[in-house]
């Protein structure tokens, strides 16, 4: 199981999600909201195999911790994923549409200085602003568009510019969000809970929530569930090994040639 997009700390008994976790040998990527949180963050996870621990400044944060760049600055050379970062354009949030801007384009482009690395990537209501910032640092890594909510289109331009997505369930209960699972390019997903944010009744979801989610691509790609994790297993080995390759700066398409 692949849980690609998860607050590990943000849980009341963050130890016990992560020992769960490892003993239910999930592969995690711990995001974290601001650079502060990290290493702490990372010492919950230090004996765990399978948790990769991301640097993040998260956009609705910004205009609060923008001073902790140079921190993200001296930090980011100790690890090889940065998430979650991105911009989120929700109406409440529009005053610090500048500070976000900025915030952003220069983790991407501090990533960019350190060779690349695989970003965990927030676009709620912003997408076209973050493929913006993305075409105008192509060597900042591998894009994955955590939780994507746009349009088709934007969709589209996306995967033109080799995003990546990570996926979970809410975006199957809705017809727009099935419709969008269907378009996606098999070869770039990745699942996720989003957890503690995101609920299943009425509890937040853990890590093992995301079995789910196999069930529900295989609906919507019409083929078995087996299909469907032997796929994601094959795009988290593809993704692990540019995660570790520090000479190049995108993960190459499936049955693409590496130099």
């Amino acid at each position: 199981m692949i849980d690609f997009h998860c607050h590990l700390d943000l849980y009341p008994d963050p130890e016990m999600v992560v020992r769960q976790a490892d003993e239910a040998r999930i592969y995690v990527l711990s995001v974290t909201t601001t650079p502060k949180a990290w290493r702490r963050t990372s010492e919950m996870a230090k004996d765990c195999t399978r948790i990769r621990t991301a640097l993040g400044l998260h956009p609705e944060l910004a205009h609060e911790r923008h001073a902790e760049l140079p921190l993200f600055e001296a930090l980011l050379p100790q690890t090889r994923y940065v998430g979650e970062v991105g911009l989120d354009g929700s109406p409440d949030l529009k005053p610090h549409a500048q500070i976000q801007r900025k915030v952003f384009k220069t983790v991407l482009k501090l990533s960019s200085r350190q060779g690349g690395r695989v970003l965990s990537i927030h676009s709620r209501r912003a997408s076209d602003e973050v493929l913006e910032c993305l075409r105008a640092e192509p060597d900042a890594g591998t894009p994955i568009l955590h939780w994507f909510s746009g349009s088709q289109a934007q969709l589209r331009r996306a995967i033109d510019q080799g995003c990546w997505f990570s996926v979970g369930l809410p975006m199957s209960r809705s017809d727009r969000g099935r419709a969008l699972l269907a378009s996606l390019p098999r070869d770039r997903v990745l699942t996720e809970t989003d957890g503690p944010f995101a609920q299943e009744g009425n509890r937040a979801v853990k890590p093992s929530d995301v079995s789910g989610m196999a069930d529900a691509l295989s609906s919507v790609w019409n083929v078995s569930a087996s299909e469907v994790r032997n796929q994601l297993a094959t795009n988290l080995r593809r993704l692990t090994a540019y995660a570790l390759d520090t000479s190049r700066q995108v993960v190459p398409r499936a049955g693409a040639a590496v130099a």
